[in-house]
């Protein structure tokens, strides 16, 4: 796989996946302290995603602190972080599990992002005018390209996912918004498998799935309930048979 453009440094990471710090009291040794577990747990998590450390390696406590300059008291932070949101397991004295993406939550998510997005793209073409809606799909669709062309598949992957929340976030209903959200991180991962082929990026994927997306948006900007339910299915039945191939 070609990283050029997707590899990130540790502060990069920390925003894509986990967002801006939350400012810690006690102090400048408690909020470096704070720091460093952010970073480190920002690393791991974005070397998963990326799959640059794959599911079943055993990763150590040492490891990251070297890769990230820090001491091991925050890598034992971070790694307890990540065991709670369920992407490694740890193991006594060994280091941690990276817990890889399985084909049953593969077809979990897939199946809930079907009853949200399908729910929340009827309701963007029954409720009011979906003018604006259409707009910044667009937008986050040329981000999409604009990834595609850099051969970049994490952003690719996150302008993706912001595409499908801006659908959901539209329909107005918080409660689907928050769960949609909760998706994130196996969201991410299983987009990045889904744009390899043989280990590497698959830019002809990648612009299929923008097209699909373009689908998408045209179907909402028509204000067609059918056209729109038949564009959702195509787009999560063609991801559906890709991710169940290259798993």
């Amino acid at each position: 796989m070609d990283t050029t453009a997707a590899t990130l440094d540790p502060e990069s990471l920390a925003d894509l996946v986990t967002g801006q710090t939350n400012a810690v009291a006690g102090g400048p040794a408690a909020v470096s302290e704070a720091s460093a577990a952010d970073r480190a747990y920002a690393y791991v998590r974005g070397e998963v995603l990326c799959r640059r450390i794959a599911g079943n390696d055993l990763i150590t406590e040492g490891q990251i602190a070297d890769a990230v300059g820090v001491s091991r008291t925050p890598v034992r932070e971070a790694l307890l972080r990540l065991q709670a949101d369920g992407m490694v397991r740890l193991l006594p004295k060994r280091g941690a599990l990276v817990l890889p993406v399985t084909a049953e939550e593969m077809a979990d998510v897939l199946e809930t992002r079907r009853l949200v997005e399908t729910f929340a793209a009827r309701r963007a073409v029954t409720d009011g005018s979906p003018t604006q809606l259409v707009a910044a799909l667009q937008a986050h669709i040329d981000d999409m390209r604009d990834a595609a062309k850099r051969r970049d598949t994490v952003a690719y992957v996150e302008a993706d996912r912001a595409f499908h929340l801006e659908i959901v976030a539209a329909a107005g209903n918080e409660i689907l918004t928050t769960l949609y959200r909760s998706l994130r991180d196996r969201q991410l991962r299983m987009g990045v498998v889904n744009l390899l082929a043989d280990g590497d990026v698959d830019p002809a994927r990648m612009r299929r799935s923008a097209d699909e997306h373009e689908q998408i948006t045209q179907a909402i900007a028509s204000r067609s309930v059918r056209a729109v339910d038949a564009a959702v299915d195509a787009h999560l039945d063609d991801a559906g048979r890709l991710l169940s191939r290259r798993r």
